[in-house]
């Protein structure tokens, strides 16, 4: 049965990258009905953020990743677990991987090491002057050395890394790959505090939890000789290895928060649907059969595969984002819209709202701009008024067309005030004065909206409704008089 993981660190929010990888291996998992795991790294206590495992949770499942195994939240947002092979927070496993790495020391494949943080930094310049790699010497490596161990002294333990061997496995995204081992540090399995490091409690848990296939980001391939080396120690089987590609800013550089938002969360909060969110990451580095891009979770699952995921990073363009978040919400019917604008909304009138979006709803981007959007249909805002004049129009010309306007709507029953006949209405008094379009619905647009750019009159107007609408078309009457 397949089986995969994903297995964030709680020290923040949810990278984009890290949502992207958790996708991929809950697409693989239930396209191959196998089980998809939630783990959770948090050896590393001192860079641990309070609250983030929380978040991390509440975020995956917002964007409706559901993990058959791992830590979750209850009604009461308590912590709790589901699954047989838990703990799942790596934390709670300690005595697991002490015993697992004593093992490693018992068959001569790890060793303790009791070289002290200024030994090691003096090795760490020596190296530096040649301009070698850093890599750990090796002094604590033989049997007679590790024999004098005082192991009362702060010590850890090291992986024995194999001499003279070429590393090779099959990545399911890169083909073959191949590390030397002189390459391979012999790295820390325990650290002076007793926890373990990544690369122990990584092979670890994989084993136990009956990971079959590791899709995981670029970053960590040099990591895999490593852990292919710890396998091999233990006698284990080791999983398949699919290694995704860099998420890029524009520029071709490292995605960072230097040049925007990084985190799931960020965009959830500005209100990007989960929906486009899933869709446009799902296509940071795989590229779906034919020309489609519009991709529910339930389609991904049927056509995503690892096959189709290419090796060179991907561009983040958050443009592109906006495209599919904007489609979503133009799909939204109108009181689910209404139901997720809430939370970026003043207390305004329902009904009034539900007008604001019908027209709105085409032009947002996403949720978080219907505050700024609906400000024009709350109260009128100040504005220049040049800008009431069209280009090739004149003062003049431009007070006849908006007078013609008024007296015109002003004859509209309040049942009839809709877009449909106030659009009628006005471009019959285009042609009955004698004017263009410029010397009407532009001024009028202006005139109910205050800005340059904003929908048409008539879609304005019939959410303001008749008597707000004529008030703000004799305003602007009386500022050109």
């Amino acid at each position: 049965m397949v089986k995969t993981r994903f297995a964030p660190s709680p020290t923040g929010y949810l990278h984009i990258g890290g949502l992207r990888t958790a996708l991929y291996n809950y697409l693989f998992a239930k396209q191959n009905k196998g089980v998809f795991v939630l783990r959770i790294e948090d050896t590393d206590q001192k860079r641990e953020v309070k609250g983030a495992l929380e978040s991390l949770i509440l975020s995956l499942q917002k964007m409706g990743l559901e993990w058959d195994e791992g830590p979750i939240l209850d009604k009461g947002l308590k912590l709790t677990e589901k699954g047989q092979n838990g703990p799942y927070l790596q934390s709670k496993r300690l005595a697991i991987y002490q015993k697992h790495a004593q093992k490693l020391v018992d068959s001569k494949s790890a060793y303790f090491c009791d070289c002290t943080p200024g030994r090691l930094s003096e090795l760490r310049a020596e190296q530096e002057a040649q301009k070698l790699a850093p890599k750990y010497d090796g002094h604590c490596r033989s049997a007679s050395a590790n024999a004098l161990a005082d192991l009362s002294k702060p010590h850890v333990i090291r992986l024995k890394v194999p001499e003279n061997r070429e590393v090779v496995f099959n990545d399911l995204i890169r083909g073959e790959v191949k590390f030397k081992s002189s390459e391979i540090d012999d790295q820390v399995l325990i650290k002076s505090d007793g926890f373990p490091t990544y690369h122990l409690a990584n092979v670890v848990d994989d084993h136990l939890m009956g990971i079959t296939h590791v899709i995981r980001g670029e970053e960590w391939l040099a990591s895999t000789p490593k852990h292919i080396l710890l396998y091999e120690a233990f006698g284990w089987t080791p999983p398949a290895f699919a290694h995704l590609p860099l998420l890029l800013n524009p520029d071709k550089s490292k995605l960072s928060k230097r040049q925007g938002d990084v985190a799931a969360e960020d965009y959830l909060a500005k209100g990007y649907l989960p929906e486009a969110i899933i869709n446009y990451v799902a296509l940071l580095g795989w590229h779906p059969q034919g020309d489609k891009e519009i991709f529910s979770l339930k389609d991904l699952i049927k056509e995503f595969s690892l096959e189709r995921v290419q090796k060179a990073g991907a561009i983040f363009d958050i443009n592109k984002l906006n495209w599919f978040n904007s489609h979503y919400i133009k799909q939204l019917p109108e009181k689910e819209l209404f139901k997720r604008c809430a939370e970026f909304l003043p207390n305004i009138d329902k009904d009034k709202l539900l007008k604001i979006l019908k027209v709105e709803k085409e032009r947002l981007n996403n949720l978080s701009e219907i505050g700024e959007k609906i400000k024009m249909f709350l109260e009128m805002p100040e504005y220049d008024l040049a800008i009431l004049i069209f280009k090739k129009s004149t003062r003049e010309t431009t007070a006849k067309g908006l007078q013609s306007a008024l007296s015109a709507l002003e004859n509209i029953k309040n049942d009839d005030w809709q877009k449909v006949n106030l659009y009628q209405v006005m471009s019959k008094v285009v042609g009955d004065n004698n004017l263009t379009n410029g010397d009407v619905f532009w001024p009028v647009r202006v005139a109910v909206s205050g800005q340059a750019k904003s929908p048409s009159p008539e879609e304005i107007m019939e959410a303001l409704d008749k008597d707000e609408s004529l008030n703000r078309i004799k305003i602007a009457i009386k500022q050109l008089a």
